[in-house]
């Protein structure tokens, strides 16, 4: 067991600008997996709905989303800890997998919207950009009305709380153990995952692990969260995508019954290697982030008590 202590979760502010530069540059940078990713899924078929090209269609939602989105997650995952850290040691498995499950929850009231919009886009409808999406979307309130509206924009609502809610309790929990770990092995050898030196202070606390070391644990929890949880996605994709409401229940059986199980780890490549780079993007420069901006805060203290 690691006699380790966890450094101090991060302030609120903290992680409000980390998790917003953390989103933004993990969804710009690869959107293009994450288009073909979508395109493999979609029940029309890869090249019915675009291919290899237009990879960037639907971006405007991913701008308008991911800052917000992210933000929301790391600002209650952050706080639940800290609530949850009264009755459950901070360090367990159980204090992460429910802190991140309550973080994935919030993020979808900002994810969900966005996602329809994006992957609709994506797959080629309504013109294959998020204006003409969104639009399409709004159009049918004579018809529907403005609650039909909201259904339709919260499409899928279901199935990505099921799918987001295991993937973050595989991947946050196995960070933070991997975090945990470089933290015990920067104490015990005095270098970091990646060589650099490191000074330990007093009581054998070596701070918190560096950006880099944070990209690397990511990484490989992302890549087993994602491989796992991809039949989930799968599912995802067809609901948002499907011409008229559906039952999560109802594709499941017309794709057991037409095709057997192996649709449901379509795009398991691209999902894996996105998942595994974004991992490393958005946990490398979520931690970049925090790292910074506490560095910042202790100059602030210290020149003030100087």
């Amino acid at each position: 067991m690691s006699t380790t202590a966890s450094p101090a979760p991060p302030p609120f502010r903290t992680a409000l600008l980390a998790g917003a530069l953390a989103g933004t540059t993990v969804d710009l940078s690869l959107f293009p997996l994450d288009t073909l990713k979508t395109r493999l899924q979609s029940s029309a078929g890869f090249f019915a709905s675009g291919g290899f090209r237009g990879i960037y269609r639907g971006i405007g939602s991913a701008v308008v989303g991911s800052a917000p989105g992210a933000a929301f997650f790391f600002c209650t995952y952050e706080s639940s800890k800290s609530i949850l850290a009264s009755y459950i040691p901070e360090s367990s498995v159980s204090t992460h997998m429910l802190a991140a499950s309550a973080g994935e929850i919030a993020a979808c009231a900002i994810r969900v919207p966005t996602e329809v919009v994006k992957q609709r886009a994506q797959a080629g409808q309504h013109g294959g950009s998020s204006l003409s999406s969104l639009q399409a979307i709004l159009s049918q309130r004579a018809k529907i009305g403005v609650a039909g509206v909201w259904r339709e924009l919260y499409r899928g609502w279901g199935i990505t709380v099921m799918r987001e809610v295991p993937f973050t309790v595989l991947q946050f929990p196995l960070w933070e153990a991997l975090k945990a770990w470089g933290r015990e092995r920067r104490v015990r050898t005095g270098h970091g995952l990646l060589g650099e030196s490191v000074v330990v202070g007093v009581g054998g606390d070596a701070g918190e692990v560096s950006a880099a070391e944070s990209a690397v644990y990511g990484s490989l929890s992302g890549a087993v969260a994602a491989g796992v949880t991809t039949p989930l996605d799968v599912l995802k994709t067809r609901v948002m995508l499907s011409a008229q409401r559906e039952s999560v229940g109802r594709i499941v059986t017309d794709i057991l019954r037409e095709h057997g199980v192996r649709p449901f780890f379509a795009g398991i490549g691209p999902r894996v290697m996105w998942i595994s780079i974004g991992g490393a993007i958005f946990l490398g420069s979520y931690q970049w982030a925090v790292n910074a901006l506490g560095r910042g805060g202790e100059r602030r203290e210290a020149s003030v008590i100087l």
